[in-house]
């Protein structure tokens, strides 16, 4: 098995793998450029009129890359990407087997084309956010050789066309002073699936012969992400205001923490509310408000249901606790009014919490 196919099949199967997480929201654009590393390229020829066919590999010195793309987050950390991408580089020598040396090799290789990726953001708690992915495409290869071999001068050129597919792995470090703007750096294995066949002429001669070449290449590029509705920063905590008068029994809070993802209850959370009951009557609490919340990680919508159930189950046991029911007040408010702030897509167990405030 060759090794690009291995490595195209490690990057997929390590998208389920890795942890919720979506810095990209929505639409977005990128633009990067770097340098183009063209691996040597097998080829087989047959010189005109048949006689003397040979094989070897053509080398290339790396030389500059091109890419521009538009995507859309589409949650979960996944995203869909549109790619177009320019890669060029510069012949330098061509190598023959069986022994017959090696013999300097003018021209380029040039290939250009679209490629549709998906690809999968990792958070890791950091403050930057690896990502993989992988995606397929069509790819035009424009090529023009030129050299002498063993005394007579061959050439060839021509634009070639061929499917494509494409293996990514790279890193996004948003930029905090510029909401959804982000510095990426991104390593592309590019492979054309097709091999394709030059005319190859010998100076002079009327007649002409055939290259067959095949083509894969690894793309080194840095540049800018921007992400067009970039989701709103966490909100700080709020400015409580106080009292107009003094309260004739000062506000008790109470602090139920949860596991990541989670809304039951563990043997601490209960011992706390057990507590917030029993001080309720004996402080004669007019009101209980009960309020849930959620770190960042997961989407905004999901976080406001599981703030809702986290709220839920800690009044419910309140009421098995002795608390009549028609005391409590229940909120949710999801991942906002975070007890530590953080950036999102961040598990902050402080975060994961009911509060249960005594008036």
């Amino acid at each position: 098995m060759k090794f690009r196919v291995v490595l195209a099949a490690a990057t997929c199967l390590a998208l389920p793998l890795a942890a919720h997480a979506q810095p990209v929201v929505g639409p977005y654009v990128n633009l990067t450029g770097g340098t183009s590393i063209q691996y040597p390229i097998n080829l087989d020829a047959t010189p005109p009129g048949g006689i003397g066919s040979f094989s070897g590999k053509f080398l290339y010195r790396p030389a500059y890359v091109g890419l521009g793309g538009i995507g859309y987050g589409l949650g979960m950390g996944f995203r869909a990407e549109l790619d177009g991408d320019y890669d060029y580089n510069t012949a330098v020598k061509v190598d023959l087997d069986g022994g017959l040396g090696g013999y300097k090799l003018s021209g380029h290789a040039a290939k250009y084309g679209p490629m549709v990726n998906l690809l999968y953001d990792l958070s890791l708690g950091l403050p930057i956010y690896p990502y993989v992915g992988a995606g397929v495409g069509y790819q035009f290869t424009n090529g023009k050789y030129k050299s002498d071999v063993a005394g007579a001068g061959f050439g060839s050129s021509g634009t070639k066309g061929s499917f494509a597919f494409d293996a990514i792995l790279g890193v996004a470090y948003p930029i905090d002073a510029v909401p959804g703007l982000s510095i990426v750096a991104q390593g592309t294995f590019l492979d054309l699936t097709e091999s394709y066949k030059y005319t190859l002429s010998e100076t002079g001669a009327p007649t002409a012969g055939t290259i067959k070449i095949d083509d894969s290449s690894f793309l080194l590029t840095g540049g800018l992400r921007y992400a067009l509705f970039p989701a709103p920063a966490p909100a700080a905590p709020p400015v409580v205001a106080p009292p107009a008068a003094p309260a004739p029994v000062a506000a008790r809070t109470y602090l139920v923490f949860f596991d990541w993802d989670k809304y039951n209850l563990t043997p601490r959370a209960l011992e706390i509310i057990s507590e917030a009951a029993s001080d309720s009557k004996s402080a004669a609490t007019t009101t209980l408000d009960v309020s849930g919340y959620t770190d960042t990680s997961g989407t905004p919508v999901y976080n406001q249901g599981l703030s809702e159930r986290r709220a839920k189950a800690v009044a419910a046991q309140l009421v098995t606790d002795g608390v009549p029911e028609s005391e409590i007040a229940i909120h949710a408010y999801g991942e906002t009014h975070l007890l530590v702030p953080t950036g999102p897509g961040v598990r902050e167990p402080q975060n994961r919490r009911v509060e249960i405030v005594l008036q």
